[in-house]
């Protein structure tokens, strides 16, 4: 029996079922717009759209693992790789890469050159604090987090703000050891 060999991001993205790009973003658009209705302080929208990212990405991990069969991750620079080139092309089409890490190897950046989620956007004046895609954010932490990895997920760089890609810097906090509900000698 041949040994399961992980799909890359292109070959899932392939087979994956797709939502109209155009749909997709003028739908999470309205959804950004109703929150700064609703909430309206910009502070409020990112610890917003970080809490609903994080449950999208407790979700999405179990999608991700079962579609990619990808294996167990040695450590986190591996996990970030793979998140990287595999999860963001899987779900969102884009490959992102990963930069700046840190001599622990704790810390690194996720760069995105492309972001379907903002296009057709503009903020006004009155929204420069907003992390517009703190969902993004959020999702990380939330996968991560299902996978015994304590993240810290802050954007960097936003093409938003002018400056020229999208960075996320995830922070590895530590490692959660695994817990088993039960013991197998009972």
């Amino acid at each position: 029996m041949a040994p399961v060999v992980p799909r890359s991001g292109d070959a899932i993205f392939a087979n994956v079922e797709r939502v109209n790009a155009e749909l997709f973003t003028l739908t999470y658009g309205a959804i950004v717009r109703q929150l700064l209705t609703d909430l309206e302080e910009v502070e409020e929208v990112n610890k917003q759209l970080d809490q609903m990212g994080y449950n999208i990405g407790i979700r999405l991990i179990d999608e991700f693992l079962a579609k990619s069969n990808v294996s167990r991750c040695n450590d986190f620079r591996e996990t970030t790789d793979v998140i990287a080139k595999v999860g963001f092309k899987m779900f969102l089409g884009v490959t992102a890469s990963v930069t700046n890490w840190d001599a622990d190897g704790t810390c690194c950046s996720i760069v995105l050159e492309d972001n379907p989620l903002v296009d057709f956007v503009e903020l006004p004046d009155n929204c420069q604090g907003l992390y517009y895609c703190n969902i993004l954010s959020g999702v990380i932490r939330g996968a991560l987090d299902m996978v015994s990895m304590k993240t810290e997920v802050t954007w960097l760089r936003d093409v938003l703000r002018g400056d020229d890609v999208f960075e996320l810097q995830v922070k590895l906090l530590k490692h959660v050891p695994e817990e088993y509900p039960y013991k197998d000698d009972e």
